[in-house]
């Protein structure tokens, strides 16, 4: 696609699809930068629009000349009355960081990330984010580009991967335009580079990527850097920038704990409801997922795609049981190892009753109440079978334990009380 009439070429390189390619990717074209009139303002947002919906993981998108209100998105750092709630519909935020849970938010990565997004200059520069696969570096810094952009549509903010800095260093020299590589990279307000252990043992490129970042932070520009270790376990990286990296600000992205799974399946349930309102999606199966799914965000969101296109394909609600059955690999990749013997012992414990009343023919409600949440639970934590848990339970009938699931489920949806109970029993047994 052709620059802006002067020729300017502030691209965000990002990683969402774009409209055009045969793989629905921008490829090496650049979005129209035109200043002309709605037809061509509207243009440049649909594509920004086509753009952002992460599908694609190469696309160069440009959102240098948009305007705030082109970008049409709510804000991407949003405050969630209440945290991120138990119920889908509390979960509506659709911005580019939605529906995180406050705990989340208190964490150093998206602090310092929110922090470069309200002002021009911070006292850390760079910001270097490290963390496994799935764990949302590339989210946070997209949301991070979004709200720069919107908070000063004049700042000039360039996003791209090391793969493809790399690439637009190598096309540099072939055509032997090194000048106006220089002058892209170096003239940017934020600078923003995604997995940089991929030049390790690239010599050339680390050499230019060295300059630049020197330039940059000279004059007092923001970069922020990804990678999947810290700077000084980057192996293949010269010392010199190592060094550098660890200059400002270094901050880990740990695993995603129970509340932040379970808000980022709000997030995406809600949107499965949108686009169709015949699905059912109940809040004990997102818990479920949340609590037995723990690997990374891909991981769990490829797995409710997995249960909602089972239950749709068979035409039969979505159960805790369906769940168990399509996701058994990847329920056993992740089970935690809670045996039915550590659930009894911690619920007696909490109820403060004998671990032999619990297993006892006892039906007082002190001791009939805590005995079905501890089936429950069993059912949830655990892959024994319906028998083997009601055999653990003083030789019960599997009959039982289907009553006590049934009635603990029944109960979480009308009394807060018991809701709340499961919730730290649960969160207790994960560790």
């Amino acid at each position: 696609m052709a620059g802006r009439a002067d020729g300017a070429s502030g691209l965000w390189h990002g990683r969402g699809p774009a409209g055009a390619g045969p793989d629905g990717c921008l490829g090496q074209g650049h979005a129209a930068m035109g200043q002309g009139g709605d037809g061509r303002a509207q243009g440049r947002a649909a594509e920004i629009a086509a753009a952002l919906s992460a599908r694609c993981l190469r696309a160069p998108i440009d959102v240098r000349g948009l305007r705030a209100d082109e970008l049409a998105r709510p804000p991407p750092f949003r405050d969630l009355p209440g945290g991120a709630g138990r119920e889908v519909r509390r979960c509506a935020g659709l911005g580019a960081l939605p529906c995180l849970p406050r705990d989340a938010r208190r964490k150093p990565s998206y602090a310092a990330a929110k922090r470069i997004t309200e002002v021009e200059n911070v006292s850390f520069n760079p910001l270097f984010l490290y963390g496994g696969v799935g764990l949302g570096k590339t989210h946070l810094m997209h949301a991070m580009a979004l709200e720069i952009k919107k908070n000063w549509p004049e700042r000039k903010v360039l996003y791209l991967s090391a793969e493809k800095f790399m690439y637009q260093f190598i096309k540099a020299l072939r055509f032997k335009d090194t000048m106006s590589f220089k002058q892209q990279f170096r003239s940017v307000d934020v600078l923003m580079v995604d997995d940089i252990q991929f030049i390790a043992g690239k010599d050339s490129t680390q050499e230019e990527f060295f300059h630049t970042f020197n330039t940059l932070i000279d004059h007092n520009h923001q970069v922020v850097i990804s990678a999947d270790r810290s700077p000084v376990d980057l192996d293949g990286i010269e010392e010199r920038i190592r060094s550098r990296l660890g200059w400002g600000l270094v901050t880990d992205i740990h695993a995603s704990d129970y509340e932040l799974r379970l808000g980022v399946l709000q997030t995406k349930a809600k949107k499965h409801i949108d686009d169709n309102p015949e699905i059912i999606i109940k809040d004990n199966i997102l818990e479920f997922l949340a609590q037995r799914i723990d690997s990374n965000i891909r991981v769990l969101e490829g797995a409710l795609n997995r249960v909602i296109a089972y239950s749709s394909f068979v035409k039969k609600p979505l159960t805790i049981e369906m769940a168990q059955e399509v996701l058994k690999d990847l329920i056993r990749a992740s089970q935690r190892r809670i045996t039915i013997d550590d659930i009894q012992r911690k619920v007696a414990d909490y109820y403060n009753i004998r671990l032999s009343d619990l297993l006892s023919a006892r039906r007082s409600r002190t001791i009939a109440r805590p005995r079905q949440v501890a089936m429950y639970l069993s059912k949830l934590l655990t892959t024994r079978s319906l028998p083997e848990i009601g055999r653990k339970f003083g030789g019960r009938d599997h009959t039982t334990v289907i009553h006590a699931v049934k009635r603990i489920e029944s109960l979480q949806d009308t009394d807060a009380a018991i809701q709340e109970e499961v919730d730290i029993l649960s969160r207790s047994l994960e560790g």
